[in-house]
C-alpha cells in the first residue's frame, strides 16, 4: 500500500537538516533545530512504524503500559528488557554519596571511541541494573524518576492534596460527551517539573471524535528527530487504537505538532544514512479484542504484523 506517513518524517530530517539553525543545548551536544512542525498520519493507512530503520515496537508498548500504570520507577521497564530510561536513573545513583565507583561525570557526553571509559560505563550500569530488579530498597531509592509521566497522566495532585486521573476521566469523557472540546491530557506540571528527572517532552494531547472515529494530537514542546521521535509518533498512535478500542470507535488521525524539532549533531551520519533508505509496507496493529479496559493490557496483548523494515541504526543518546 502507498503511504504518506513515513515520507513526512524523512522531510522534516531533510528540513532540518537544509534549513535547521545551529544552537547550543542542555546536553552539550548541539543540535540543528527548527521550530514549529506539524505531521499528519492517517491511521487507517497502516500502524506509523518507521521501516526506514528498525523501531523496537517491544520497548515502545511496555513503555507506554507502564505510563498508564502510573508507574515512575524504572524496574517496572527493567522487567521488560526495556532500558530507554535507564540514563536518567544511572546518573542520580553515580553522582550521589552512596556511589563509590569510578568517575562517571558527564558519561553521556563521553566520547564513543573512549574504549576504556565505555567498558567501565557498561559494567557499572550491569550493576546498577541488577540492583533495581534486586534491591527493593535500591530501586525504591534510585529507581524512581520524579513525577514523570505516569504520575502526572494517572495521579496528578491537586492543591486540596487529591489526585486526578486524568487517563480514566478523558476515556469517560469520551463515552458520554464525544464532541467536548475538552478532552485533554496534560503531562506539563508546573510545580512539579524541578523534580523531574526529564520535565515531560510530549506535554499535551487532546482527543477529537468524528463519523465514529477517534484523533488524537500531541504538543510536544521538544522532540530529538532521530532518536525520540519515531517513539513518539508509535506510542501515541498506539495509546489512540487502545482508547478508541475501549470506546467502542474507529482510529481517525494521529497529528504531531512539534515545538523544537531537532537533530544532534551527532546523529547527522545516521540521519543521512536512514534519508538513502526507501520506505516500505507499515505494519499492521493486532490488539487483544477480549479485553475491554485500556488498563488490563499486558505486553502480549498487543502485536504487529508485517513489519519488515530496514536495519536499525544505532546512536548515543543526549543525557
Amino acid at each position: 500500500m502507498v503511504h504518506t506517513s513515513e515520507y513526512q518524517y524523512l522531510d522534516l530530517c531533510k528540513h532540518i537538516l537544509n534549513s535547521g539553525s545551529d544552537r547550543g543545548d542542555r546536553t552539550g551536544t548541539g543540535t540543528r533545530s527548527i521550530f514549529g512542525h506539524q505531521m499528519r498520519f492517517d491511521l487507517n493507512e497502516g500502524f506509523p512504524l518507521l521501516t526506514t530503520k528498525r523501531v523496537p515496537f517491544r520497548l515502545i508498548v511496555s513503555e507506554l503500559l507502564w505510563f498508564l500504570n502510573g508507574d515512575t520507577n524504572i524496574r517496572y521497564l527493567l522487567k521488560h528488557n526495556n532500558n530507554i530510561w535507564n540514563e536518567w536513573a544511572f546518573k542520580k545513583w553515580v553522582e550521589s554519596d552512596e556511589y563509590d565507583g569510578p568517575d562517571m561525570t558527564n558519561f553521556g557526553l563521553r566520547s564513543q571511541e573512549d574504549l576504556e571509559f565505555n567498558d567501565q560505563y557498561q559494567k557499572q550500569m550491569e550493576q546498577f541494573k541488577k540492583s533495581i530488579l534486586e534491591n527493593d530498597q535500591f530501586a525504591e531509592k534510585f529507581g524512581h524518576l520524579g513525577d514523570v509521566y505516569g504520575k502526572q497522566w494517572r495521579h496528578w495532585k491537586t492543591t486540596q492534596n487529591e489526585t486526578i486521573d486524568q487517563i480514566a476521566d478523558v476515556i469517560n469523557k469520551i463515552k458520554t460527551s464525544p464532541e467536548s472540546r475538552r478532552l485533554i491530557v496534560s503531562a506539563w506540571n508546573p510545580e512539579d517539573v524541578p523534580s523531574m528527572a526529564l520535565p515531560p517532552c510530549h506535554t499535551l494531547f487532546q482527543f477529537y471524535v468524528s463519523n465514529g472515529k477517534l484523533s488524537c494530537q500531541l504538543y510536544q514542546r521538544s522532540g530529538d528527530v532521530f532518536l525520540g521521535i519515531p517513539f513518539n509518533i508509535a506510542s501515541y498512535s498506539l495509546l489512540t487504537h487502545l482508547i478508541a478500542h475501549e470506546c467502542g470507535l474507529g482510529v481517525g488521525e494521529f497529528i504531531h505538532t512539534i515545538g523544537d524539532a531537532h537533530i544532534y549533531h551527532n546523529h547527522f551520519d545516521q540521519v543521512k544514512e536512514q534519508l538513502s533508505r526507501n520506505p516500505r509496507e507499515l505494519p499492521r496493529l493486532s490488539i487483544n479484542k477480549e479485553l475491554e479496559s485500556i488498563f488490563d493490557f499486558d505486553v502480549n496483548d498487543i502485536k504487529l504484523d508485517n513489519y519488515n523494515p530496514h536495519p536499525a541504526i544505532k546512536a548515543p543518546i543526549a543525557v
